[in-house]
Protein backbone atom coordinates (compact mmCIF):
# COMPACT_ATOMS: atom_id res chain seq x y z
CA UNK A 1 0.00 0.00 0.00
CA UNK A 2 1.03 3.52 -1.10
CA UNK A 3 0.93 6.01 1.74
CA UNK A 4 0.79 9.67 -0.18
CA UNK A 5 1.75 13.09 2.49
CA UNK A 6 -1.43 14.07 2.21
CA UNK A 7 -2.82 10.87 3.47
CA UNK A 8 -0.59 11.06 6.70
CA UNK A 9 -1.55 14.16 7.80
CA UNK A 10 -4.38 15.89 5.97
CA UNK A 11 -5.56 19.25 5.74
CA UNK A 12 -8.86 20.25 5.18
CA UNK A 13 -8.32 21.51 1.59
CA UNK A 14 -6.71 19.15 -0.96
CA UNK A 15 -5.82 20.18 -4.56
CA UNK A 16 -4.74 17.22 -7.47
CA UNK A 17 -3.03 19.46 -9.83
CA UNK A 18 -0.47 18.59 -13.30
CA UNK A 19 0.14 18.13 -16.14
CA UNK A 20 -2.88 16.87 -17.99
CA UNK A 21 -2.93 13.02 -18.77
CA UNK A 22 -0.37 12.57 -15.40
CA UNK A 23 -3.40 10.86 -13.02
CA UNK A 24 -4.77 13.21 -10.82
CA UNK A 25 -8.42 12.05 -10.81
CA UNK A 26 -7.08 8.66 -10.34
CA UNK A 27 -5.23 9.31 -7.05
CA UNK A 28 -7.55 12.50 -5.69
CA UNK A 29 -10.45 9.46 -6.16
CA UNK A 30 -8.21 6.65 -4.42
CA UNK A 31 -6.97 9.29 -1.71
CA UNK A 32 -10.63 10.29 -0.90
CA UNK A 33 -11.38 7.00 -0.49
CA UNK A 34 -8.63 5.97 1.88
CA UNK A 35 -9.80 8.92 4.14
CA UNK A 36 -13.40 7.81 3.58
CA UNK A 37 -12.66 4.69 4.59
CA UNK A 38 -11.02 5.61 7.62
CA UNK A 39 -14.59 6.56 9.38
CA UNK A 40 -14.03 10.77 8.05
CA UNK A 41 -17.04 12.58 6.02
CA UNK A 42 -15.16 13.42 2.18
CA UNK A 43 -16.14 15.66 -0.08
CA UNK A 44 -14.93 14.92 -3.66
CA UNK A 45 -15.49 18.11 -6.01
CA UNK A 46 -13.94 18.06 -9.48
CA UNK A 47 -13.30 21.65 -11.38
CA UNK A 48 -12.82 20.37 -14.20
CA UNK A 49 -15.14 21.37 -16.89
CA UNK A 50 -14.50 17.76 -18.69
CA UNK A 51 -15.11 16.06 -15.57
CA UNK A 52 -14.70 12.29 -15.65
CA UNK A 53 -15.38 11.70 -11.78
CA UNK A 54 -18.66 9.83 -12.72
CA UNK A 55 -17.14 7.00 -14.73
CA UNK A 56 -13.81 6.82 -12.68
CA UNK A 57 -16.71 6.21 -9.39
CA UNK A 58 -19.32 4.57 -11.30
CA UNK A 59 -21.81 6.56 -9.89
CA UNK A 60 -24.28 9.86 -11.49
CA UNK A 61 -22.66 12.84 -10.49
CA UNK A 62 -24.40 17.18 -10.29
CA UNK A 63 -23.86 19.89 -8.85
CA UNK A 64 -24.61 19.11 -5.55
CA UNK A 65 -22.66 16.25 -3.01
CA UNK A 66 -24.24 12.79 -3.89
CA UNK A 67 -22.98 9.72 -2.05
CA UNK A 68 -20.59 7.62 -3.30
CA UNK A 69 -22.24 3.57 -3.19
CA UNK A 70 -20.24 1.40 -1.26
CA UNK A 71 -18.10 4.14 0.36
CA UNK A 72 -19.33 5.29 3.51
CA UNK A 73 -18.67 8.52 4.39
CA UNK A 74 -17.80 9.65 0.91
CA UNK A 75 -19.74 12.20 -1.65
CA UNK A 76 -18.30 13.40 -5.04
CA UNK A 77 -19.85 16.27 -7.32
CA UNK A 78 -18.73 18.33 -10.22
CA UNK A 79 -18.68 21.95 -10.44
CA UNK A 80 -21.33 22.34 -13.66
CA UNK A 81 -20.37 26.16 -15.44
CA UNK A 82 -23.67 26.15 -17.07
CA UNK A 83 -25.79 25.23 -14.41
CA UNK A 84 -23.43 28.18 -11.82
CA UNK A 85 -23.82 30.77 -14.48
CA UNK A 86 -27.60 30.21 -14.45
CA UNK A 87 -27.68 30.40 -10.86
CA UNK A 88 -24.83 33.47 -10.87
CA UNK A 89 -27.26 35.39 -12.88
CA UNK A 90 -30.71 35.00 -10.88
CA UNK A 91 -28.90 36.11 -7.84
CA UNK A 92 -27.21 39.20 -9.52
CA UNK A 93 -30.71 40.04 -10.95
CA UNK A 94 -32.72 39.61 -7.48
CA UNK A 95 -30.22 42.13 -6.08
CA UNK A 96 -31.94 44.49 -8.57
CA UNK A 97 -34.14 47.16 -7.20
CA UNK A 98 -37.69 47.35 -7.56
CA UNK A 99 -37.01 50.65 -9.03
CA UNK A 100 -35.08 48.80 -11.93
CA UNK A 101 -37.49 48.63 -15.40
CA UNK A 102 -38.22 45.07 -17.53
CA UNK A 103 -35.71 46.84 -20.10
CA UNK A 104 -32.45 47.74 -18.01
CA UNK A 105 -33.10 43.52 -16.39
CA UNK A 106 -32.95 42.40 -19.84
CA UNK A 107 -29.87 44.14 -20.65
CA UNK A 108 -28.20 43.39 -17.65
CA UNK A 109 -29.21 39.54 -18.51
CA UNK A 110 -27.81 40.04 -22.01
CA UNK A 111 -24.44 41.82 -19.92
CA UNK A 112 -24.29 38.52 -17.87
CA UNK A 113 -24.60 35.74 -20.81
CA UNK A 114 -21.10 35.53 -22.00
CA UNK A 115 -18.28 33.44 -21.25
CA UNK A 116 -17.31 35.72 -18.28
CA UNK A 117 -20.25 35.30 -16.59
CA UNK A 118 -19.64 31.32 -16.93
CA UNK A 119 -15.68 31.99 -15.21
CA UNK A 120 -16.89 33.86 -12.27
CA UNK A 121 -20.00 31.46 -11.81
CA UNK A 122 -18.09 28.56 -11.40
CA UNK A 123 -15.15 30.43 -9.45
CA UNK A 124 -17.98 31.49 -7.24
CA UNK A 125 -18.79 28.01 -6.48
CA UNK A 126 -15.37 27.00 -6.19
CA UNK A 127 -15.20 30.23 -3.43
CA UNK A 128 -18.03 28.87 -1.41
CA UNK A 129 -16.68 25.49 -1.04
CA UNK A 130 -13.34 27.19 1.04
CA UNK A 131 -15.85 29.40 2.62
CA UNK A 132 -17.56 26.85 4.37
CA UNK A 133 -20.68 25.95 2.05
CA UNK A 134 -19.92 22.58 2.89
CA UNK A 135 -19.19 22.44 6.57
CA UNK A 136 -20.02 19.09 7.25
CA UNK A 137 -17.04 17.94 5.84
CA UNK A 138 -13.74 16.62 7.58
CA UNK A 139 -11.79 17.17 3.89
CA UNK A 140 -12.98 18.63 1.05
CA UNK A 141 -10.68 17.10 -2.38
CA UNK A 142 -10.21 19.14 -5.78
CA UNK A 143 -9.64 17.02 -8.56
CA UNK A 144 -8.47 19.89 -10.90
CA UNK A 145 -8.26 20.74 -14.77
CA UNK A 146 -5.06 20.24 -16.62
CA UNK A 147 -2.38 23.01 -15.12
CA UNK A 148 -3.27 25.97 -17.55
CA UNK A 149 -6.43 26.22 -16.33
CA UNK A 150 -6.20 25.44 -12.55
CA UNK A 151 -3.19 28.42 -12.65
CA UNK A 152 -6.57 30.63 -13.55
CA UNK A 153 -8.53 29.72 -11.29
CA UNK A 154 -6.50 29.28 -8.30
CA UNK A 155 -5.14 32.97 -9.43
CA UNK A 156 -9.00 34.56 -9.20
CA UNK A 157 -9.38 35.12 -5.58
CA UNK A 158 -6.15 37.46 -5.34
CA UNK A 159 -7.09 38.93 -8.97
CA UNK A 160 -10.51 39.33 -7.65
CA UNK A 161 -9.45 40.76 -4.55
CA UNK A 162 -7.24 43.51 -6.50
CA UNK A 163 -9.79 44.14 -8.73
CA UNK A 164 -12.71 44.57 -6.22
CA UNK A 165 -10.54 46.69 -3.90
CA UNK A 166 -9.05 49.45 -6.65
CA UNK A 167 -12.65 49.48 -8.59
CA UNK A 168 -15.32 50.93 -6.77
CA UNK A 169 -17.63 52.32 -9.23
CA UNK A 170 -19.81 51.68 -12.07
CA UNK A 171 -20.25 48.43 -14.22
CA UNK A 172 -18.24 45.46 -14.49
CA UNK A 173 -18.10 43.00 -17.59
CA UNK A 174 -20.47 40.84 -15.31
CA UNK A 175 -23.04 43.43 -14.63
CA UNK A 176 -23.78 45.62 -11.50
CA UNK A 177 -20.81 46.07 -9.79
CA UNK A 178 -22.78 45.85 -6.43
CA UNK A 179 -23.27 41.91 -7.29
CA UNK A 180 -19.71 41.86 -7.27
CA UNK A 181 -19.11 43.41 -3.77
CA UNK A 182 -21.35 41.25 -2.01
CA UNK A 183 -18.71 38.87 -2.48
CA UNK A 184 -16.12 40.43 -1.90
CA UNK A 185 -15.74 39.16 1.49
CA UNK A 186 -15.86 35.49 0.56
CA UNK A 187 -13.22 35.90 -2.34
CA UNK A 188 -10.94 37.58 0.80
CA UNK A 189 -11.38 34.64 2.69
CA UNK A 190 -10.75 31.97 -0.25
CA UNK A 191 -7.68 34.01 -0.64
CA UNK A 192 -6.88 33.08 3.38
CA UNK A 193 -7.62 29.38 2.71
CA UNK A 194 -5.30 28.82 0.22
CA UNK A 195 -2.57 30.01 1.80
CA UNK A 196 -2.94 28.39 4.82
CA UNK A 197 -0.74 25.69 5.40
CA UNK A 198 -2.55 24.49 8.18
CA UNK A 199 -5.84 24.49 5.67
CA UNK A 200 -4.48 23.45 2.30
CA UNK A 201 -2.02 21.18 0.85
CA UNK A 202 -1.09 21.56 -3.21
CA UNK A 203 -0.23 17.81 -4.53
CA UNK A 204 1.71 18.05 -7.49
CA UNK A 205 0.99 14.70 -9.56
CA UNK A 206 3.53 14.48 -12.28
CA UNK A 207 4.97 11.41 -14.30
CA UNK A 208 8.64 10.88 -14.93
CA UNK A 209 8.48 12.17 -17.47
CA UNK A 210 10.47 15.30 -18.91
CA UNK A 211 7.57 17.00 -20.32
CA UNK A 212 5.57 16.46 -17.68
CA UNK A 213 8.10 17.14 -14.68
CA UNK A 214 9.00 20.45 -16.35
CA UNK A 215 5.41 21.42 -16.42
CA UNK A 216 5.15 20.38 -12.78
CA UNK A 217 8.01 22.58 -12.38
CA UNK A 218 6.64 25.79 -13.42
CA UNK A 219 3.14 25.29 -11.60
CA UNK A 220 5.34 25.07 -8.55
CA UNK A 221 7.07 28.19 -8.95
CA UNK A 222 3.42 30.29 -9.86
CA UNK A 223 1.83 28.53 -7.00
CA UNK A 224 4.90 30.28 -4.93
CA UNK A 225 4.02 33.42 -6.56
CA UNK A 226 0.48 32.96 -5.07
CA UNK A 227 1.55 32.31 -1.53
CA UNK A 228 0.47 28.74 -2.14
CA UNK A 229 3.30 26.93 -0.51
CA UNK A 230 2.11 23.88 0.97
CA UNK A 231 3.04 21.64 -1.86
CA UNK A 232 3.83 17.92 -2.41
CA UNK A 233 5.00 15.90 -5.32
CA UNK A 234 3.66 12.70 -6.36
CA UNK A 235 5.29 10.84 -9.21
CA UNK A 236 2.92 8.83 -10.24
CA UNK A 237 3.92 5.22 -12.69
CA UNK A 238 6.65 4.76 -11.93
CA UNK A 239 8.22 1.73 -13.91
CA UNK A 240 10.72 -0.75 -13.34
CA UNK A 241 11.56 -3.45 -15.89
CA UNK A 242 11.20 -6.85 -14.69
CA UNK A 243 12.76 -8.72 -17.60
CA UNK A 244 16.30 -7.22 -18.44
CA UNK A 245 16.53 -8.48 -21.85
CA UNK A 246 13.45 -7.02 -22.40
CA UNK A 247 14.58 -3.60 -24.94
CA UNK A 248 11.04 -1.93 -24.71
CA UNK A 249 10.97 -2.26 -20.73
CA UNK A 250 14.75 -1.58 -20.16
CA UNK A 251 14.19 1.65 -22.25
CA UNK A 252 11.14 2.71 -20.72
CA UNK A 253 12.99 2.55 -16.66
CA UNK A 254 15.92 4.13 -18.53
CA UNK A 255 14.06 7.06 -19.65
CA UNK A 256 12.16 7.17 -16.52
CA UNK A 257 15.57 7.30 -14.29
CA UNK A 258 16.94 10.05 -16.38
CA UNK A 259 14.09 12.40 -15.96
CA UNK A 260 13.47 12.21 -12.73
CA UNK A 261 17.58 12.53 -12.00
CA UNK A 262 17.35 15.86 -14.22
CA UNK A 263 14.51 17.42 -11.73
CA UNK A 264 15.20 21.07 -10.65
CA UNK A 265 15.88 21.73 -7.73
CA UNK A 266 12.19 23.62 -7.09
CA UNK A 267 10.87 20.23 -6.84
CA UNK A 268 13.50 17.96 -5.98
CA UNK A 269 12.89 20.15 -2.10
CA UNK A 270 9.30 18.91 -2.26
CA UNK A 271 8.09 15.79 -0.21
CA UNK A 272 7.97 13.39 -2.53
CA UNK A 273 6.20 10.02 -2.83
CA UNK A 274 6.17 7.77 -5.76
CA UNK A 275 3.11 5.63 -7.04
CA UNK A 276 3.65 2.61 -9.21
CA UNK A 277 2.72 1.70 -12.95
CA UNK A 278 -0.34 0.09 -12.73
CA UNK A 279 -1.31 -3.11 -15.33
CA UNK A 280 -4.97 -1.88 -14.85
CA UNK A 281 -7.11 1.15 -15.83
CA UNK A 282 -8.21 2.84 -12.57
CA UNK A 283 -11.95 3.08 -13.62
CA UNK A 284 -14.12 1.54 -10.79
CA UNK A 285 -13.95 1.52 -7.21
CA UNK A 286 -12.62 -2.28 -6.80
CA UNK A 287 -9.70 -0.66 -9.16
CA UNK A 288 -9.45 2.63 -7.12
CA UNK A 289 -8.95 0.48 -4.00
CA UNK A 290 -6.42 -1.78 -5.83
CA UNK A 291 -4.53 1.51 -6.83
CA UNK A 292 -4.29 1.79 -2.70
CA UNK A 293 -2.52 -1.72 -2.72
CA UNK A 294 -1.30 -2.63 -5.94
CA UNK A 295 -0.84 -6.43 -4.99
CA UNK A 296 -4.23 -7.36 -5.61
CA UNK A 297 -5.29 -5.87 -9.09
CA UNK A 298 -8.54 -6.14 -10.34
CA UNK A 299 -9.33 -9.52 -12.66
CA UNK A 300 -8.93 -9.11 -16.60
CA UNK A 301 -11.91 -9.67 -18.57
CA UNK A 302 -12.82 -12.38 -20.96
CA UNK A 303 -13.65 -9.46 -23.56
CA UNK A 304 -10.09 -8.05 -23.23
CA UNK A 305 -8.39 -10.90 -23.09
CA UNK A 306 -10.15 -11.74 -26.90
CA UNK A 307 -9.75 -8.75 -28.27
CA UNK A 308 -8.64 -9.03 -31.43
CA UNK A 309 -4.84 -7.80 -32.95
CA UNK A 310 -4.19 -4.29 -34.44
CA UNK A 311 -4.04 -2.87 -38.13
CA UNK A 312 -4.51 0.94 -38.39
CA UNK A 313 -3.22 3.38 -40.52
CA UNK A 314 -0.24 5.92 -39.19
CA UNK A 315 0.13 9.52 -39.23
CA UNK A 316 1.20 10.04 -42.59
CA UNK A 317 -1.76 8.81 -44.20
CA UNK A 318 -4.02 11.69 -42.18
CA UNK A 319 -1.71 14.18 -43.61
CA UNK A 320 -2.08 12.97 -46.90
CA UNK A 321 -6.05 13.52 -46.62
CA UNK A 322 -5.82 16.42 -44.96
CA UNK A 323 -3.12 17.87 -47.47
CA UNK A 324 -5.71 17.34 -50.60
CA UNK A 325 -7.42 20.13 -49.42
CA UNK A 326 -4.70 22.82 -49.54
CA UNK A 327 -5.84 25.16 -46.97
CA UNK A 328 -7.75 25.11 -44.14
CA UNK A 329 -8.33 24.74 -40.15
CA UNK A 330 -7.22 21.66 -38.45
CA UNK A 331 -7.67 21.59 -34.37
CA UNK A 332 -6.19 18.90 -32.90
CA UNK A 333 -8.50 17.88 -29.74
CA UNK A 334 -8.22 15.38 -26.48
CA UNK A 335 -7.47 14.88 -22.57
CA UNK A 336 -4.50 16.53 -21.27
CA UNK A 337 -1.77 14.27 -21.83
CA UNK A 338 -2.27 12.04 -25.27
CA UNK A 339 0.10 13.96 -26.97
CA UNK A 340 -1.55 16.71 -28.69
CA UNK A 341 0.90 18.70 -29.03
CA UNK A 342 3.21 16.17 -30.44
CA UNK A 343 0.27 14.72 -33.15
CA UNK A 344 -0.66 18.79 -33.93
CA UNK A 345 3.33 19.80 -34.55
CA UNK A 346 3.88 16.39 -36.84
CA UNK A 347 0.56 17.05 -38.73
CA UNK A 348 2.16 20.77 -39.38
CA UNK A 349 5.57 19.75 -40.31
CA UNK A 350 3.99 17.13 -42.77
CA UNK A 351 1.82 19.67 -44.25
CA UNK A 352 5.45 22.24 -44.57
CA UNK A 353 6.65 19.05 -45.83
CA UNK A 354 4.23 18.83 -48.65
CA UNK A 355 4.58 22.32 -49.98
CA UNK A 356 1.90 24.15 -47.69
CA UNK A 357 2.37 27.36 -46.18
CA UNK A 358 1.32 26.32 -42.32
CA UNK A 359 0.58 28.20 -39.17
CA UNK A 360 0.99 26.47 -35.85
CA UNK A 361 -0.29 27.85 -33.20
CA UNK A 362 -1.35 26.73 -29.68
CA UNK A 363 -4.44 28.10 -27.21
CA UNK A 364 -3.09 25.75 -24.15
CA UNK A 365 -2.00 27.97 -21.45
CA UNK A 366 1.15 25.40 -21.04
CA UNK A 367 2.01 25.88 -24.33
CA UNK A 368 4.72 23.27 -25.34
CA UNK A 369 4.41 23.58 -29.06
CA UNK A 370 7.89 25.15 -30.07
CA UNK A 371 9.67 22.93 -27.71
CA UNK A 372 8.22 19.96 -29.73
CA UNK A 373 8.88 21.30 -32.93
CA UNK A 374 12.11 22.60 -31.86
CA UNK A 375 13.58 24.29 -35.16
CA UNK A 376 12.67 25.80 -38.48
CA UNK A 377 11.50 24.76 -41.78
CA UNK A 378 10.71 26.65 -44.90
CA UNK A 379 6.67 27.74 -44.87
CA UNK A 380 6.44 26.39 -41.24
CA UNK A 381 5.51 29.27 -38.98
CA UNK A 382 5.45 28.54 -35.23
CA UNK A 383 3.88 30.93 -32.49
CA UNK A 384 1.26 30.77 -29.74
CA UNK A 385 -1.55 32.30 -27.98
CA UNK A 386 -0.16 34.46 -25.05
CA UNK A 387 -3.05 35.35 -22.72
CA UNK A 388 -0.91 37.98 -21.38
CA UNK A 389 0.13 39.63 -24.94
CA UNK A 390 -3.39 39.20 -26.10
CA UNK A 391 -4.84 41.26 -23.15
CA UNK A 392 -2.22 44.01 -23.62
CA UNK A 393 -2.74 44.32 -26.94
CA UNK A 394 -7.02 44.03 -26.67
CA UNK A 395 -7.19 46.72 -23.67
CA UNK A 396 -4.80 49.16 -25.80
CA UNK A 397 -7.34 48.50 -29.27
CA UNK A 398 -10.07 49.29 -26.71
CA UNK A 399 -8.91 52.46 -24.98
CA UNK A 400 -7.70 53.56 -28.48
CA UNK A 401 -11.13 53.12 -29.99
CA UNK A 402 -12.97 54.41 -27.35
CA UNK A 403 -10.74 57.46 -26.06
CA UNK A 404 -12.47 60.01 -29.15
CA UNK A 405 -16.15 59.34 -27.53
CA UNK A 406 -15.56 59.06 -23.87
CA UNK A 407 -14.48 62.08 -21.55
CA UNK A 408 -11.66 61.93 -18.30
CA UNK A 409 -14.53 60.26 -16.25
CA UNK A 410 -15.73 57.68 -18.68
CA UNK A 411 -12.26 56.68 -19.65
CA UNK A 412 -10.93 56.01 -16.32
CA UNK A 413 -14.26 53.45 -15.87
CA UNK A 414 -13.27 52.26 -18.47
CA UNK A 415 -9.93 51.27 -17.86
CA UNK A 416 -11.45 50.23 -14.47
CA UNK A 417 -13.56 47.18 -16.03
CA UNK A 418 -10.93 46.44 -18.60
CA UNK A 419 -9.09 45.63 -15.16
CA UNK A 420 -11.17 42.65 -14.76
CA UNK A 421 -9.70 39.21 -15.15
CA UNK A 422 -12.48 38.93 -17.66
CA UNK A 423 -11.04 40.43 -20.09
CA UNK A 424 -8.21 37.82 -20.43
CA UNK A 425 -10.62 35.55 -21.46
CA UNK A 426 -12.66 38.04 -24.08
CA UNK A 427 -8.57 38.65 -25.40
CA UNK A 428 -7.83 35.19 -26.03
CA UNK A 429 -11.30 34.83 -28.07
CA UNK A 430 -10.05 37.60 -29.96
CA UNK A 431 -6.95 36.14 -30.94
CA UNK A 432 -8.35 32.54 -31.28
CA UNK A 433 -11.08 34.24 -34.01
CA UNK A 434 -8.23 35.81 -36.00
CA UNK A 435 -6.24 32.69 -36.47
CA UNK A 436 -8.91 30.74 -37.34
CA UNK A 437 -9.73 33.39 -40.17
CA UNK A 438 -6.48 33.11 -41.09
CA UNK A 439 -8.00 29.14 -42.80
CA UNK A 440 -8.86 31.06 -45.91
CA UNK A 441 -5.58 31.20 -47.58
CA UNK A 442 -3.38 28.47 -45.89
CA UNK A 443 -3.20 25.62 -43.60
CA UNK A 444 -3.32 26.75 -39.71
CA UNK A 445 -2.96 23.85 -36.92
CA UNK A 446 -4.16 24.55 -33.26
CA UNK A 447 -2.92 22.50 -30.55
CA UNK A 448 -5.73 23.16 -28.28
CA UNK A 449 -5.84 23.38 -24.38
CA UNK A 450 -6.77 20.25 -22.80
CA UNK A 451 -10.36 18.98 -23.12
CA UNK A 452 -12.32 21.42 -20.54
CA UNK A 453 -10.33 24.55 -21.17
CA UNK A 454 -11.22 23.88 -24.81
CA UNK A 455 -14.71 23.66 -24.02
CA UNK A 456 -14.60 26.65 -22.09
CA UNK A 457 -13.56 28.56 -25.76
CA UNK A 458 -16.29 26.96 -27.71
CA UNK A 459 -18.81 27.92 -25.63
CA UNK A 460 -17.29 31.96 -25.88
CA UNK A 461 -17.45 30.74 -29.71
CA UNK A 462 -21.35 29.82 -29.25
CA UNK A 463 -21.87 32.78 -27.03
CA UNK A 464 -20.28 35.45 -30.09
CA UNK A 465 -22.37 33.28 -32.91
CA UNK A 466 -25.67 33.94 -30.53
CA UNK A 467 -24.65 37.59 -30.49
CA UNK A 468 -24.01 38.28 -33.46
CA UNK A 469 -26.99 36.72 -35.14
CA UNK A 470 -29.18 38.23 -32.77
CA UNK A 471 -28.18 41.43 -33.78
CA UNK A 472 -28.20 40.99 -37.40
CA UNK A 473 -31.96 39.23 -37.31
CA UNK A 474 -33.44 42.55 -38.72
CA UNK A 475 -30.78 42.71 -41.08
CA UNK A 476 -31.54 39.38 -42.35
CA UNK A 477 -28.78 36.20 -42.55
CA UNK A 478 -25.63 36.59 -44.57
CA UNK A 479 -23.96 39.42 -43.73
CA UNK A 480 -21.25 37.76 -41.31
CA UNK A 481 -19.58 34.46 -41.08
CA UNK A 482 -18.77 33.96 -37.43
CA UNK A 483 -15.97 31.81 -36.14
CA UNK A 484 -18.49 29.18 -35.26
CA UNK A 485 -19.78 28.46 -38.87
CA UNK A 486 -16.21 28.12 -40.04
CA UNK A 487 -15.86 25.32 -36.82
CA UNK A 488 -19.15 23.78 -38.41
CA UNK A 489 -17.45 23.75 -42.19
CA UNK A 490 -15.80 20.23 -42.53
CA UNK A 491 -14.57 21.82 -46.03
CA UNK A 492 -12.74 24.58 -43.77
CA UNK A 493 -11.96 22.56 -40.58
CA UNK A 494 -11.08 19.38 -39.62
CA UNK A 495 -11.33 17.92 -36.20
CA UNK A 496 -8.75 15.52 -34.93
CA UNK A 497 -9.14 13.85 -31.87
CA UNK A 498 -6.35 12.08 -29.85
CA UNK A 499 -6.52 9.30 -27.53
CA UNK A 500 -4.26 6.92 -25.08
CA UNK A 501 -5.37 3.36 -25.77
CA UNK A 502 -6.95 3.40 -22.60
CA UNK A 503 -9.97 3.21 -20.97
CA UNK A 504 -10.48 6.80 -19.50
CA UNK A 505 -8.89 9.03 -22.51
CA UNK A 506 -11.31 7.34 -25.00
CA UNK A 507 -14.27 7.74 -23.06
CA UNK A 508 -13.15 11.75 -22.80
CA UNK A 509 -12.39 12.11 -25.92
CA UNK A 510 -16.07 10.46 -26.89
CA UNK A 511 -17.94 12.70 -24.38
CA UNK A 512 -15.71 15.60 -26.53
CA UNK A 513 -16.68 14.22 -30.09
CA UNK A 514 -20.97 14.37 -28.19
CA UNK A 515 -20.15 17.89 -27.22
CA UNK A 516 -18.92 18.80 -30.67
CA UNK A 517 -21.87 17.32 -32.61
CA UNK A 518 -24.32 18.84 -30.44
CA UNK A 519 -22.45 22.20 -31.69
CA UNK A 520 -22.52 21.01 -35.36
CA UNK A 521 -18.90 20.05 -35.43
CA UNK A 522 -17.94 16.65 -36.87
CA UNK A 523 -14.67 15.17 -35.77
CA UNK A 524 -12.97 14.19 -39.18
CA UNK A 525 -10.85 11.33 -37.27
CA UNK A 526 -8.60 9.88 -34.40
CA UNK A 527 -5.53 9.25 -33.97
CA UNK A 528 -4.77 6.70 -31.11
CA UNK A 529 -1.31 7.68 -29.75
CA UNK A 530 1.49 5.79 -28.00
CA UNK A 531 0.09 2.28 -28.86
CA UNK A 532 2.47 -0.87 -27.52
CA UNK A 533 1.09 -2.83 -29.74
CA UNK A 534 3.40 -3.54 -32.49
CA UNK A 535 6.35 -2.74 -29.78
CA UNK A 536 7.34 -6.52 -29.11
CA UNK A 537 7.53 -6.13 -25.05
CA UNK A 538 7.25 -9.26 -23.32
CA UNK A 539 7.12 -7.63 -19.76
CA UNK A 540 4.55 -9.05 -17.92
CA UNK A 541 3.64 -6.04 -16.77
CA UNK A 542 3.55 -4.19 -20.05
CA UNK A 543 1.75 -7.30 -21.74
CA UNK A 544 -1.26 -6.87 -19.06
CA UNK A 545 -1.43 -3.43 -20.12
CA UNK A 546 -1.59 -4.71 -23.90
CA UNK A 547 -4.26 -6.83 -23.29
CA UNK A 548 -6.81 -4.02 -22.78
CA UNK A 549 -5.31 -1.50 -24.67
CA UNK A 550 -6.60 -3.76 -27.43
CA UNK A 551 -10.35 -4.16 -26.33
CA UNK A 552 -9.87 0.23 -26.28
CA UNK A 553 -8.26 0.35 -29.58
CA UNK A 554 -10.86 -1.61 -30.97
CA UNK A 555 -13.75 0.54 -28.80
CA UNK A 556 -12.43 3.30 -31.62
CA UNK A 557 -11.87 1.46 -34.77
CA UNK A 558 -15.61 -0.23 -34.73
CA UNK A 559 -17.74 2.31 -32.44
CA UNK A 560 -16.51 5.86 -32.31
CA UNK A 561 -13.86 6.86 -35.30
CA UNK A 562 -14.99 7.53 -38.55
CA UNK A 563 -11.23 7.53 -39.74
CA UNK A 564 -8.59 6.24 -37.15
CA UNK A 565 -4.97 6.64 -37.36
CA UNK A 566 -2.23 5.33 -34.66
CA UNK A 567 1.04 5.68 -33.45
CA UNK A 568 3.15 3.47 -32.02
CA UNK A 569 5.26 3.69 -28.27
CA UNK A 570 8.65 5.40 -28.63
CA UNK A 571 11.11 5.32 -25.76
CA UNK A 572 11.78 9.09 -25.90
CA UNK A 573 8.68 11.53 -27.37
CA UNK A 574 9.58 13.26 -31.01
CA UNK A 575 11.33 16.27 -30.82
CA UNK A 576 12.31 18.44 -33.42
CA UNK A 577 11.40 19.02 -36.80
CA UNK A 578 13.44 15.44 -38.16
CA UNK A 579 11.99 13.42 -35.53
CA UNK A 580 8.41 14.76 -36.29
CA UNK A 581 8.96 13.74 -40.07
CA UNK A 582 9.37 10.09 -38.93
CA UNK A 583 6.03 10.37 -37.99
CA UNK A 584 3.83 12.40 -40.97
Amino acid sequence: MFHVHALKAPTPFLFFTGKGGVGKTSLACATAIGLADRGLRVLLVSTDPASNLDEMLEVALSDSPTPVPNVAGLSAMNIDPEAAAESYRTRVLEQLGPEVTAGERSTVREQLSGACTTEIAAFDEFVGLLDGDMAGFDHIIFDTAPTGHTLRLLSLPKAWTGFLKDNDRGASCLGPHSGLKMQEDRFRKALEALGDSERTTIILVTRADRGAIREAARTAGELDALNLSNQVLVVNGRFHAMDPTDVVAVALERDQDEALAAMPASLTKLPRDEIPLLGFDTVGLTALRALLSPSNPPPIAASEQAAAPVDLPGLNRLVDEIAQGNRGLVMVMGKGGVGKTTIAAAIAVGLAKRGHAVHLSTTDPAAHVAFVVDGAMPGLTVDRIDPAVETERYVAKILATRRAELDEQGMALLREDLASPCTEEVAVFHAFSHIVAEARAAFVVLDTAPTGHTLLLLDATGAYHRQMTRQLEPSGPGRIITPLMRLQDPAYTRVILVTLPETTPVSEAAALQADLRRAGIEPFGWVINKSLAASGTHDPLLRLRLVRERTQIARVQNELAKRAFMIGWRSKPPIGVGELQTLS
